[in-house]
C-alpha cells in the first residue's frame, strides 16, 4: 500500500481503483486455493472447474488491471531495489525470456496447451493423487494466464503488442474458443473421463458423469461470459483510440 501511494501513473497520482482490482485478485487465489473450494475440488469435479476459472479468468486478470509491479517496486526498500531488482531487469537474458514467453503466440500456445494438457485423464488424475503436481497444474494455469492476460491488458509499466482488434480476436480465438470447444467436449459427455472422481459426487448427491457434465458447463458459460466481456471492452477501447487518434488528427491540420 505505501509502494501504491509512492507512485503516480501517467504524472498523476496512483489510482484507487487499481488497487481495489488488485485485492480482489488476490482475494480470487485465496479463495481458489485457501477456502473450503479446495477441500470441495477433491471430490467434486465441478467445484474445481470454479477453482479453476478463479484462477485463469478471474484472479489473473484483475492483478494485471492492478498493475502491482510500479508500486510493489516503490514499497521495496531501496537497497533491494538496487541490489536484487535492478541487476535482474538489466540482465539480458532475463529481458530476452520476457519478451519471447509475453509474445501473443507463444503466451497464447503455452496457455492453450497446458489447458488441454492438464484436462488429459491421465495428467488430471495424477494431479488428484499427488499434491506436487497438483500445485505445479496450479502453478501453470496461474503464471500462463498472467502471460496470456498480458497480451491483452497494459500491465503497467509494460505493453501490449497487439493493436485492440487484434486483442478482440485473441481473446475470442484463444480464450472463449477453447473455453467452448473443452467445455462443451466435457459438459455432453456421456462416461465418466477423471476415475478419481468415481464414486465422491454421490456423497453430494450427485451422479459422477452430471458432476463432470456441471464442470464442463461452469468452464463453458461463465468462462465464455468472461472472455467476451474482455473482447467488448477491448472494442470500445479500441473505438475510444480511434476517436483520440482522429482528434489529434484535425487539430493537426487546422
Amino acid at each position: 500500500m505505501s509502494g501504491a501511494r509512492r507512485s503516480r501513473i501517467h504524472g498523476r497520482r496512483w489510482p484507487l481503483w487499481r488497487t481495489g482490482v488488485f485485492l480482489l485478485g488476490c482475494a480470487a487465489i485465496v479463495g481458489a486455493l485457501l477456502s473450503p473450494i479446495d477441500a470441495l475440488a477433491h471430490d467434486l469435479f465441478s467445484v474445481h472447474m470454479v477453482q479453476h476459472m478463479l484462477l485463469v479468468a478471474v484472479a489473473a486478470p484483475l492483478i494485471l488491471l492492478g498493475a502491482p509491479i510500479r508500486p510493489v517496486l516503490r514499497g521495496m526498500p531501496r537497497s533491494w531495489r538496487r541490489w536484487i531488482v535492478r541487476p535482474i531487469a538489466r540482465n539480458a537474458a532475463v529481458r530476452a525470456a520476457l519478451h519471447l514467453l509475453r509474445h501473443p503466440l507463444v503466451a497464447g500456445a503455452l496457455y492453450v496447451a497446458g489447458l488441454y494438457a492438464w484436462h488429459v485423464p491421465l495428467l488430471y488424475d495424477a494431479a488428484l493423487a499427488d499434491e506436487l503436481v497438483h500445485v505445479l497444474e496450479h502453478l501453470w494455469f496461474m503464471v500462463t494466464a498472467l502471460l496470456f492476460w498480458s497480451c491483452v491488458i497494459d500491465p503497467e509499466p509494460f505493453r501490449s503488442r497487439l493493436p485492440y482488434p487484434a486483442r478482440i480476436f485473441y481473446l475470442l480465438l484463444a480464450g472463449a474458443g477453447q473455453n467452448t470447444i473443452l467445455g462443451g467436449l466435457l459438459a455432453f459427455s456421456t462416461r465418466l473421463l477423471y476415475r478419481s472422481y468415481e464414486g465422491r459426487p454421490e456423497r453430494y448427491g450427485l451422479d459422477a458423469v452430471l458432476d463432470q457434465r456441471i464442470g464442463g458447463a461452469i468452464m463453458w458459460v461463465p468462462g465464455d461470459l468472461i472472455f467476451l466481456a474482455a473482447a467488448s471492452a477491448s472494442f470500445f477501447l479500441w473505438l475510444a483510440e480511434e476517436e483520440r487518434v482522429q482528434i489529434r488528427r484535425e487539430k493537426r491540420e487546422k
